[in-house]
């Protein structure tokens, strides 16, 4: 980390070292727009290890070859008049949810009424969005959500809805300043700098977005097939081979984090997490390369490692291990609900 330190105060710039800014990390850090009210550091207390050089932050997802976003003539977003108008069925961003998904939670604007006065009430004035809009609550994950499969449709830069809209969680971006820090055992992992709250919005996963093909060329073009499913996160919530969408019939784009991403590339696995990935939809155009939004599923204290599942939903159970002991690798995460064995390489070799 010294060696690292000094290129980067001693050489920054000078002649022969001009590609070193562009390739430094803590410039590309600081280069986030929010960079002053919530930092990202780097630190190591364990050895001598950098970052790899060969690795890039990025701020938003960067798009591969054969990958596209939709034309603009095909974007759209809500025309609701005041932000509150965001978080009902009516809103246009919240189009795709089903009426049961709609929510009746004690702190919407219909508490006190009866069950029937609820069920009468116009489908467009049912609250719909993902976030609670009151008190201590305002901004976090619905507690029905916590464990729950559904995508999370938020409004967008192109809705009429201001960008204070209370439907814009993920779009406004992190607020959490995160440290990358080296374990003992596990490699690099990352810490929060503040506590976070159950249901709170932590940042994304980013990389580069990629055709499965290509995603199938670097599983097999590296060392150890399963260490690059790691960093490979597939963007398949809404494939579906009966969509009239061509995009959506599959097979679905996938997140490459190795060698460009966020803070949220070095977190680590765990079988039990403090934190979910979510399917997160902008524009509706977009929905094949949505975004992938991790959100606290407990309260995690200020300097408490952050972790999340990276095989979500699988099962440990001996009858489904059965068979396939070869495929499955020793989980480190320490945690008393560890499965042991689990599909793929929790240990990131960095």
């Amino acid at each position: 980390m010294e060696d690292a330190t000094s290129r980067h105060f001693f050489h920054h710039g000078q002649d022969g070292n001009e590609d070193e800014k562009e390739n430094c990390h803590w410039c590309q850090l600081r280069s986030f727009p929010t960079h002053k009210t919530a930092p990202i550091t780097v630190v190591n207390e364990i050895d001598s290890q950098t970052l790899p050089q060969n690795f890039r932050f990025i701020n938003g997802v960067v798009l591969g070859a054969g990958v596209t976003a939709a034309d603009l003539s095909f974007r759209s977003g809500c025309t609701c008049g005041q932000d509150e108008d965001c978080q009902y069925s009516g809103c246009l961003c919240l189009a795709d949810l089903d009426q049961d998904e709609a929510s009746d939670d004690a702190d919407d604007d219909h508490r006190g009424l009866d069950s029937a006065t609820r069920a009468s009430l116009s489908p467009a004035r049912k609250k719909a969005y993902a976030y609670h809009m009151h008190g201590n609550k305002a901004g976090l994950l619905r507690s029905k959500l916590h464990t729950s499969k559904l995508p999370l449709y938020e409004c967008h830069q192109g809705c009429a809805c201001s960008p204070d809209c209370p439907n814009r969680v993920v779009e406004r971006g992190r607020t959490v300043p995160l440290q990358i820090f080296r374990t003992p055992d596990r490699g690099w992992g990352v810490r929060t700098q503040e506590s976070i709250k159950k249901g709170q919005f932590v940042d994304r996963y980013l990389g580069e977005v990629i055709t499965s093909a290509e995603a199938d060329r670097r599983r097999d073009a590296s060392v150890v097939y399963h260490r690059k499913d790691v960093y490979l996160f597939a963007l398949d919530k809404f494939t579906d081979p009966q969509s009239l969408d061509a995009r959506l019939k599959g097979p679905p784009l996938e997140v490459d984090g190795e060698f460009m991403s966020g803070p949220t590339r070095f977190i680590n696995h765990s079988c039990d997490p403090n934190m979910r990935i979510f399917a997160r939809v902008g524009d509706h155009a977009d929905k094949h390369i949505h975004d992938l939004a991790l959100f606290a599923i407990k309260d995690i204290q200020k300097g408490e490692e952050l972790t999340f599942d990276y095989v979500d939903g699988a099962s440990g159970d001996s009858e489904e291990l059965e068979g396939k002991i070869e495929d499955m690798t020793k989980c480190l995460c320490g945690s008393s609900k560890c499965f042991a064995l689990r599909p793929g390489s929790h240990v990131k070799a960095d």
